[in-house]
């Protein structure tokens, strides 16, 4: 079994960062845009997860890395309908931002 990488890491701590968070959402979102996001972040740690594993490295982060694109406006949308603040916000941009970076490198590794 290897070693699972920092990026993955870095990903699962926003993920136990963003679920509580999410979950705080008006009731008519949490079944709309928190539900998005949670899947989407659940589909970027599967991706980033077979990528440990695959031999086709490259074509998944490439999805991994769209997954979090998707993300980063859906956390937008969230900020702008102040569902999440400020801060929390920040916090979430200077993450993606690092995993962005991390997945990217991976990539160009491959």
């Amino acid at each position: 079994m290897e070693k699972i990488t920092p990026v993955v890491e870095k990903h699962y701590k926003l993920i136990l960062w963003i679920l509580p968070k999410i979950a705080n959402f008006p009731k008519d979102q949490r079944f709309l845009l928190a539900d998005r996001i949670e899947v989407i972040l659940l589909d970027i740690l599967e991706h980033l997860i077979e990528a440990v594993y695959s031999k086709e490295k490259k074509e998944i982060l490439t999805r991994a890395n769209l997954k979090l694109e998707r993300l980063r406006f859906m956390m937008r949308i969230a900020k702008d309908m102040h569902y999440v603040n400020i801060k929390g916000y920040d916090y979430f941009c200077q993450s993606a931002l690092e995993i962005g970076r991390m997945i990217g490198g991976w990539r160009k590794a491959v």
